[in-house]
Parts: C-alpha cells; sequence; structure tokens
C-alpha cells in the first residue's frame, strides 16, 4: 500500500475541496484578463513553429487527419518508466482518468500493461503502456514500497492497437508496435465512464498470450470478456475491473471536472470557427493566452513525473 497516503480521511481533504473552489472562482476571473505580461509576451515572440516545437517538447506529435496528439516513440517519459505513484497523482494534477493495470510473468520478467482513459486537463484521450522489470520492489521509507518498472525496451515492444469511443461515436483510432500508444483529442470533454476502449494486443507467442490472459482473468475479467484470436487478445476497456487510485474521490472528482469542463468550452467557444489547429492556436494565443500554456501541457505533464526525481536514486 502507499504509505504516503495512508491515513486520509474526510477532514484532510477539507482544504483541498476549498483549494479548488478558489482555484474556479480564479479561474474566472482570468478569463477576463486580457493583458497580463506573460500575454503579451505570448502574442509578440510565439508562433506556429514555436508551438509545434513545444508539443515535441513534450514528447508528443499531431496527427491532422484525426485532430488528435499523440506520443512519440522516443519521447522524453520513456525514461521515466512506471510506478503505482503515478496513477495517485493523476487527480491531484486535474486529470481524472480510470487505471487499469493487468500484471503478468513472461520470459523471466515481470510484465505490466496498463490501460487508461479519462479526462487529461483539456484534452480527452487513452493510453496503452508496456512495462517490464527484472528487478527487486523498491522499500522507500515513508514514500513508496512497491514495484518500479521500466518502459519496454525496443525488443519487447508489442503490437497495439485501439478505437476511443464516446457515447457510441468514434473519437479517433491508434495502432502501432509500441511501448506506449496513446492518442489527445483537445478541447473535449467527457467523464471517463462515458468513454470505451476497443483494444487488441499481439503477444510474442502462445505463452505470452497465456500469461496476459491470466493477468485479465486475475484482474478480474471473465473469459466471455476476453477474445482471442492466434497470439492477439482483444477485449472492452470500459468500467475498471480494478481498484482505482485512492485519490480519486467522487466530490473532488466532481470539483476538478468542473474546471476541466469549463476549460474546454472556452477553448470551443474561441475556436469554433476554424477548422485547423494552427488557426485554433493563434485564436486562443490572442483571445485567451492564459491558457495557452494549459493545453501545451498534453497528456501527461512533467509534473506527474517529478515523482521519478524522488526515487531514481533507488533504482539501481
Amino acid at each position: 500500500m502507499l504509505q504516503f497516503l495512508e491515513g486520509i480521511n474526510l477532514y484532510l481533504w477539507i482544504p483541498i475541496v476549498l483549494a479548488f473552489i478558489l482555484a474556479i472562482a480564479a479561474l474566472f476571473y482570468l478569463m477576463t484578463y486580457r493583458h497580463s505580461a506573460a500575454g503579451n509576451r505570448l502574442k509578440k515572440g510565439a508562433d506556429i513553429d514555436t508551438m509545434y516545437e513545444a508539443i515535441k517538447n513534450a514528447g508528443y506529435s499531431y496527427d491532422p487527419n484525426q485532430d488528435i496528439f499523440y506520443s512519440n516513440m522516443d519521447s522524453w517519459q520513456r525514461k521515466m518508466g512506471y510506478c503505482r505513484l503515478y496513477d495517485e497523482a493523476l487527480a491531484p494534477l486535474n486529470m481524472i482518468i480510470d487505471c487499469e493495470p493487468i500484471y503478468f510473468e513472461y520470459g523471466g520478467k515481470r510484465w505490466l500493461i496498463e490501460f487508461w482513459k479519462g479526462q487529461y486537463g483539456m484534452t480527452i484521450g487513452g493510453e496503452i503502456g508496456v512495462y517490464t522489470t527484472e528487478g527487486p520492489d523498491l522499500n522507500i521509507p515513508g514514500f513508496f514500497d512497491g514495484t518500479f518498472y521500466n518502459c519496454a525496451s525496443n525488443a519487447d515492444r508489442l503490437y497495439i492497437s485501439y478505437s476511443l469511443v464516446k457515447d457510441g461515436e468514434l473519437l479517433f483510432r491508434r495502432k502501432d508496435r509500441h511501448w506506449w500508444l496513446t492518442g489527445f483529442k483537445l478541447g473535449e470533454f467527457s467523464e471517463p465512464s462515458d468513454l470505451k476502449m476497443y483494444l487488441t494486443i499481439t503477444l510474442k507467442d502462445a505463452a505470452m498470450r497465456k500469461a496476459l490472459v491470466k493477468g485479465l482473468m486475475e484482474a478480474g475479467y471473465s473469459k466471455n470478456e476476453i477474445f482471442i484470436d492466434g497470439t492477439a487478445v482483444s477485449l472492452i476497456f470500459d468500467e475498471p475491473h480494478t481498484p482505482q487510485p485512492i485519490t480519486r474521490i467522487a466530490e473532488t472528482d466532481w470539483l476538478i471536472q468542473r474546471k476541466n469542463e469549463l476549460l474546454c468550452d472556452k477553448y470551443q467557444e474561441i475556436t469554433g470557427a476554424y477548422d485547423n489547429l494552427p488557426n485554433k492556436m493563434n485564436a486562443i494565443r490572442d483571445q485567451a493566452p492564459e491558457i495557452y500554456d494549459a493545453i501545451l501541457n498534453i497528456g501527461k505533464s512533467k509534473a506527474l513525473f517529478e515523482i521519478y526525481e524522488k526515487i531514481k536514486d533507488y533504482l539501481n
């Protein structure tokens, strides 16, 4: 169990709730403020090339055909691995996301394949990550007691595909041989429960397929929910079968989602007249520079991975 979160009770959440109320009030104020120094700096110095460079630096690229952002193969996130603390930090960073970790053993390694779907601040999205470890668990007193996984090596990447659907409507499709297959649609809002991910993972061989199916069943999936075709395994990620992060609390989820919804509504209001990303971003930069930086925090931002800085010295 995560030691740093033990003992959380309702009283400890009171200041957090108040903080979110104040944050929403401050956001309304910012929406009417158009002449800050930061805003003027963006108007004078920013351009579309700068925007695309910022997106690349964030670890992503843009697909104009589907109007989505997706993670690059060589993104900086690949060095950060995965541990459960990352999922626990999502909600406090305005990401209300369903998480589904699937654990199994194969080829002398412990594997984790995890699915995510939900609201990532100002984007709606989905992810499938592949991770492995051959090392012992970490035990950092007062901070973390559990497994740290490395992002899959090139040899351990898997062929993955998925479709993300909202209320029966297709949002986008993704497929690749990858360690972290993602897609994020800017300015869209949804509750995680409104999203379904139709996914297929092709494993290396029958033994690995069998190990993954065992992991799925241990996570709570029934045989009727798992579809097998050769070494490929398919399923629908709808309602999570595994326990969600303990930072996912209904009251604070609601507050965070109202802030996310407000930002998405503002984005749609400003960009509705434009049909391509450069024009939309120009409009945002001119009319709401205070949310321009928030847009560039696509998916899982660097703030999430500050956890890695606290545990990296324990990994060797």
